[in-house]
């Protein structure tokens, strides 16, 4: 299928493959985690908290010479407030991710070895992979991750597919055209 106009090669034909979804935050937010679990950057983003709240009761508690079962239950809740809101903080970027294409509604896209097109109730666009880097898949979802340069991030839930098949498919061009992780 041809999803740009011109010419369409057998291969672009024989790869394409459509889905029909509607985001929500919940995909969002999976995608978010999984980020979180996979990637550096993910990783130092989810523990930066909890790292500098133990630092900074280590340091204070070293300078103000506080007793052993004070400095103890200060780190320990320190670590567990910290770690807390680095969750509450991907609930929210999840949110406000999902407040930005929420307006788009059902979307339809479809990906052949060149990129996707996304056209949605509201809106539509398409990407070459070159945009992303890398992608990572979760029980529910493809997430695309952009490279060094962008920060973005596609979220691709799989019960959008047609069939099994197409789950397959896209995971076919997906590894194709990009890092898996």
């Amino acid at each position: 299928m041809d999803i740009r106009g011109g010419d369409s090669t057998g291969t672009d034909r024989d790869t394409a493959v459509e889905f029909v979804y509607r985001l929500t935050a919940a995909d969002f937010e999976e995608a978010l985690r999984a980020r979180a679990r996979r990637t550096p950057a993910g990783r130092a983003q989810v523990l930066m908290g909890p790292l500098m709240a133990a630092i900074g009761v280590v340091v204070f508690g070293a300078f103000l010479d506080v007793s052993l079962p004070v400095w103890i239950i200060s780190l320990v809740l320190s670590v567990g407030v910290a770690s807390w809101g680095a969750v509450r903080g991907l609930r929210t970027m999840a949110r406000r991710m999902f407040s930005m294409v929420q307006s788009y509604g059902q979307c339809r896209m479809v990906a052949d070895d060149r990129g996707a097109v996304t056209t949605g109730e509201q809106a539509s666009f398409s990407m070459d992979w070159s945009v992303f880097r890398e992608y990572l898949e979760t029980p529910g979802l493809f997430v695309l991750l952009g490279g060094d340069r962008a920060a973005g991030v596609a979220v691709l839930p799989k019960r959008g597919a047609q069939g099994p098949a197409d789950v397959d498919l896209l995971r076919v061009v997906l590894d194709r055209n990009l890092k898996r992780l």
